[in-house]
């Protein structure tokens, strides 16, 4: 009978090494795949919510002041989560113009912060307050009171940062009531990336002038914003 031969050390050591060249190609390959999917998903949806901010504002379901003009609304009241402004008399949005995936399923609240996860990203949505403060109407001890009526009749913005900054994406994104979105390269003060729930923007991260806790100043579009970073237009 025919002894048969195996595997020499030299052949097993080609074939790990063969592996190995493969891996360190594919893997650095598939991680790019999967931020640029990440990050497309993220300008999706902020398009998506500026979508929604419309639908509701034209709905004036929320017109705190009476005027007539309506206002732009939080994660909570677009999804149908809470009564809009938390008026009963008002009610929910009825049907919603987000789905519920942007709330915490059988609770008023979002996720960290009053901000949504979705797709490898934070979402947080700022609404104005006196003077143009940013506040965000979906944390837990949120007054609605503190929104100023006539500004939110104008005035919203929404960030979009990565959940694990080099990991789940890279880039930071903005957009506003114009509908246009914006990104940053992720520099923050002190060159610390925005990434997780330490390092956020604030809530004027993305405008020229005003403050960082303002969202009415100017949206920094091809110069540096309130926390160092420049931020482009997305095409």
């Amino acid at each position: 009978m025919k002894k048969q031969a195996g595997f020499t050390l030299i052949e097993l050591m080609i074939v790990v090494a063969i592996i190995a060249i493969i891996a360190a190609i594919a893997i650095p390959n598939l991680l790019s795949a999967r931020l640029n999917a990440n990050e497309t998903a993220a300008i999706a949806t902020l398009r998506n919510i500026s979508s929604a901010q419309a639908q509701f504002q034209a709905s004036s379901k929320a017109d705190t002041d009476n005027d007539g003009t309506g206002e732009f609304g939080s994660f909570v009241e677009l999804s149908g989560a809470v009564d809009v402004r938390g008026d009963p008399d008002i009610g929910v949005l009825n049907p919603p113009v987000l789905s519920g995936a942007f709330r915490t399923p059988g609770t008023a609240l979002v996720g960290f912060n009053g901000a949504v996860s979705r797709s490898g990203y934070f979402f947080q949505i700022w609404l104005p307050g006196a003077l143009g403060l940013g506040v965000c109407a979906d944390l837990e001890a949120f007054a609605w009171g503190d929104i100023d009526p006539d500004l939110a009749e104008t005035t919203w913005c929404c960030y979009a940062w990565p959940v694990n900054y080099g990991n789940s994406g890279n880039r930071t994104f903005h957009v506003n009531q114009t509908g246009d979105v914006t990104s940053s390269e992720n520099t923050a003060v002190g060159s610390t990336p925005y990434g997780g729930t330490t390092d956020t923007p604030s809530a004027g991260a993305a405008f020229q002038d005003g403050g960082v806790t303002f969202i009415t100043g100017l949206t920094a579009v091809g110069v540096a914003g309130q926390e160092g970073g420049t931020w482009r237009q997305v095409n």
